[in-house]
């Protein structure tokens, strides 16, 4: 018996249910797909030309969809940098938890921003805030973002802890991190961002520290 003839014999068809499945799991990954597509073209747009220059039929036609395909997933162009923001937010919090139990909840947030913004380019992360400084709409949604980064991190942080007894510490600590990266990113600019990320973050735990004592 031929090798491949004994590996039909041994497969066994796919029932309705996993084809089905197998499907459903095919299109959620081209939907996934899709819209980082839309959103790397989107972010690399508004770095280089400006939000208000960059339009929807601009950052379709980047992601070779139709204008149609985009409002399957994007109310607006605010939602695309929006999007862009929560998966920063996620990344923050999977850092966070990661990190070592042994370290204090203050330390584990700071090292975790830092871990984080070390994957930043410095350039584009000035770009981008200075994008959302000169631009309204999108400074109402960063003061959302913060917002919503401060329960994920506080939730994260409790996450880590696994102590009910934590909680409200996990609340403080995130209310203080979202804070440092408020401010320190603010400052940050200011300064004419020539100060590495990540060593900007430390400087500005170092503070916060300082003040604690």
């Amino acid at each position: 018996m031929k090798a491949s003839e004994g590996v039909r014999r041994r497969a066994k068809p796919l029932t309705s249910g996993s084809k089905s499945a197998a499907t459903s799991g095919l299109r959620q990954r081209k939907r996934e797909q899709t819209r980082e597509r839309l959103t790397r073209a989107a972010m690399a747009m508004f770095l280089e030309r400006g939000f208000e220059a960059t339009t929807i039929d601009d950052i379709a036609a980047a992601a070779e969809v139709s204008r149609r395909s985009f409002f399957h997933y994007f109310a607006s162009k605010e939602d695309v940098v929006a999007a862009w923001q929560e998966d920063a937010a996620t990344a923050l919090v999977d850092a966070i938890i990661a990190r070592p139990i042994e370290e204090s909840m203050l330390t584990a947030a700071e090292n975790a921003i830092a871990a984080v913004v070390k994957r930043v380019d410095p350039a584009e992360a000035a770009a981008m805030s200075r994008l959302k400084r000169d631009n309204p709409a999108l400074q109402a949604r960063d003061q959302l973002k913060y917002e919503k980064l401060e329960r994920a991190l506080a939730e994260g942080l409790a996450r880590r802890s696994g102590r009910k007894s934590d909680r409200l510490k996990a609340r403080l600590v995130a209310m203080i991190a979202t804070g440092a990266m408020r401010v320190g990113g603010e400052s940050w600019l200011g300064e004419g961002a020539r100060e590495k990320p990540e060593a900007f973050v430390k400087r500005t735990f170092d503070a916060i520290r300082g003040i604690l004592k």
